[in-house]
C-alpha cells in the first residue's frame, strides 16, 4: 500500500533536517547535496507523492519495474537507475531513464552508447565504482577506474557526469566514511588526469547519508526513511 501525503511529508522533512544537520556537521552548503527518493519495491502512487513535495526525480533499481511504473504513475519526474544493469537490457534503459547511475564495464558503456545513438539521444551516465572493494557490490574496481573513464568519455552518446559508489554493509560507521572518503579521492585525481570535471558524486543512502556528506556528496539516494522498507518482490534481473 502507499502511504498518505501527509505522513510522506513528513519523513521528507526529518529526511531534510538530517542532510541540513550532516551540512552543518561538515561546513557545507545544504543546496549542495540533492536527494534522491529511492521508489524501487514500492507502487506507482509513491511517484505521485515525489511530485507534489516538488522533488525533481526518483531512483529505481530494475528496468522493468520503472518501465512499469512510468506508464501508471502518471506524473512528470526524472527517472535515474540506479540498480546493477545488465548490457542486454540497455536498450530499454536508454530510451527509458533519464540518467544512468551504475555504468561500471566498457562493456555496458559500448551498448548503451550504441542504444543512445540509436535513439538520437545524449544519455547522461554515472561510472559506478567499486570504492569499497566489496565483492558483493557491482562497479568497476578502483584500479579500473581511468581506463573506464577514458573509455566513457570516447563515446559520443554518452555524457559523463560524475561517479557513484555503494558502501560496504557494516555497523561501523568509519567503514562508510572511508568508502565515499576513497570515492571523493578518485574522483579528484580522475578529473585532475583527464582535465574533465566530474561534478556528480552520487553516494549515501538512508543509513549512511552523514559520512557521505562529510565526504564531498552531492546526492544521496534515500528509500527507507521516505517510504518505509518493502521486501523485494522480483527476482534478480
Amino acid at each position: 500500500m502507499s502511504i498518505s501525503l501527509d505522513t510522506f511529508l513528513h519523513r521528507l522533512a526529518a529526511v531534510r533536517a538530517r542532510i541540513a544537520q550532516a551540512c552543518a556537521d561538515a561546513g557545507r552548503n545544504p543546496a549542495e547535496v540533492a536527494l534522491l527518493p529511492v521508489t524501487k519495491y514500492h507502487p506507482a502512487e509513491v511517484v505521485a507523492l515525489v511530485a507534489a513535495a516538488g522533488l525533481a526525480a526518483v531512483g529505481e533499481n530494475r528496468v522493468q519495474e520503472a518501465i512499469a511504473k512510468q506508464a501508471q504513475a502518471g506524473v512528470k519526474v526524472r527517472w535515474e537507475l540506479i540498480g546493477h544493469l545488465q548490457s542486454n537490457k540497455a536498450r530499454l534503459a536508454a530510451r527509458h531513464f533519464d540518467r544512468i547511475q551504475s555504468v561500471g564495464s566498457i562493456r555496458l558503456l559500448d551498448a548503451l552508447d550504441r542504444e543512445a545513438a540509436a535513439a538520437g539521444r545524449i544519455l547522461p551516465v554515472l561510472l559506478q565504482i567499486n570504492a569499497g572493494n566489496d565483492p558483493a557490490k557491482s562497479g568497476a574496481e578502483p584500479g579500473e577506474a581511468p581506463a573506464l573513464l577514458e573509455h566513457a568519455l570516447g563515446r559520443t552518446s554518452l555524457r559523463i557526469e560524475g561517479l557513484m559508489t555503494i558502501a560496504p554493509l557494516s555497523d561501523d560507521p568509519l567503514v562508510a566514511r572511508r568508502t565515499f572518503a576513497s570515492l571523493r579521492e578518485i574522483r579528484d585525481a580522475l578529473a585532475a588526469r583527464f582535465g574533465r570535471p566530474l561534478p556528480e558524486l552520487s553516494m549515501g543512502m538512508t543509513g549512511d547519508l552523514a559520512q557521505a556528506i562529510a565526504e564531498g556528496s552531492t546526492m544521496v539516494r534515500v528509500g527507507s526513511a521516505l517510504f518505509g522498507e518493502r521486501t523485494d518482490p522480483l527476482p534478480n534481473g
